[in-house]
């Protein structure tokens, strides 16, 4: 994976970063979420290649990126850290200005990087979220059961870390199976990759903490921003898997219409792992998104 792609580590103010860097043209930010790392693109890297200079990294927590200790309010694996992280990460590279897109966690690291950074964002993409605060709010019973995840994770040190560790191969398939909508989707290569760092109990402690934060000071930095009005001024594209949800359309787009001031999106014939189950649909969408 990442054949001609360049791999680095960039120390920030709280944390130290490893990434891949390839392609040229224009700066292009690309934020894996849980439980993967940036192999999640390895298979739109190579094309969108062709258009931009990719920075594709393990957040903070999660694979080769080293993981901080935590704090109480579980600071260090806030969005507003970790979006530091990556604001850091690009200036140590050159990039003054750039594109950013996300995925799951890494889509809110994207959203909160481009209300805590405005200047430093030129567009925006996030795929297959909503904000952290909002989805708490609509969460109902059918919701809160496929997304057992988000109350798990949450729990306790040490209660998740030692039940995962337990068997972290049979939680990793389980999590991975459970949320894709295409057989097939993830080559063996990524498989691999996902395994090797999910076997780590550092990152899985790590994983947790970033939930710990979700539920707590990620929520309390949006209700802030809610309640200043602030926006997103970057334009937004918005897009997610619309198998067996397909009330969500307007949700979504009403959802992200209060967070931003320029929105546009749509779903995807695909299930939550965009970027390896629609890779080409997405490279569609990101050049054409980002050309403008």
């Amino acid at each position: 994976m990442f054949d001609g792609f360049s791999r680095k580590r960039i120390r920030t103010s709280g944390a130290e970063i490893a990434l891949v860097q390839g392609g040229s043209g224009a700066p292009l930010l690309l934020l894996h979420g849980y439980p993967q790392t940036h192999a999640i693109w390895h298979k739109v890297a190579p094309r969108l290649a062709e258009r931009f200079t990719l920075v594709i990294p393990d957040l903070r927590g999660y694979g080769a990126s080293s993981k901080p200790p935590t704090d109480a309010q579980h600071l260090p694996y806030s969005k507003r850290a970790m979006a530091l992280d990556m604001a850091e990460v690009m200036s140590a590279l050159g990039f003054d200005r750039f594109d950013v897109a996300g995925h799951d966690r890494g889509g809110r690291v994207t959203y909160r990087l481009a209300l805590d950074h405005p200047e430093r964002i030129r567009r925006v993409a996030v795929l297959d979220i909503m904000p952290t605060l909002e989805q708490f709010e609509r969460m109902d019973r059918h919701a809160a059961r496929r997304a057992y995840h988000w109350y798990f994770l949450t729990q306790p040190a040490p209660f998740p870390e030692k039940l995962i560790n337990s068997d972290p191969d049979y939680y990793l398939d389980h999590t991975l199976s459970s949320w894709c909508g295409t057989p097939g989707a993830f080559t063996a290569e990524a498989l691999a990759a996902y395994h090797e760092a999910f076997c780590d109990p550092a990152m899985i402690h790590a994983t947790c903490e970033d939930y710990r934060a979700g539920i707590e000071c990620d929520c309390e930095f949006d209700a802030a921003d809610r309640a200043a009005g602030r926006k997103i001024t970057a334009p937004l594209m918005v897009l997610w898997g619309a198998p067996g949800r397909l009330h969500r359309a307007s949700r979504m787009l009403e959802v992200w219409q209060q967070w931003a001031d320029d929105v546009r999106g749509e779903p995807l014939d695909c299930g939550h792992f965009i970027p390896e189950e629609a890779p080409d649909a997405l490279c569609d969408r990101l050049l054409a998104f980002f050309a403008g």
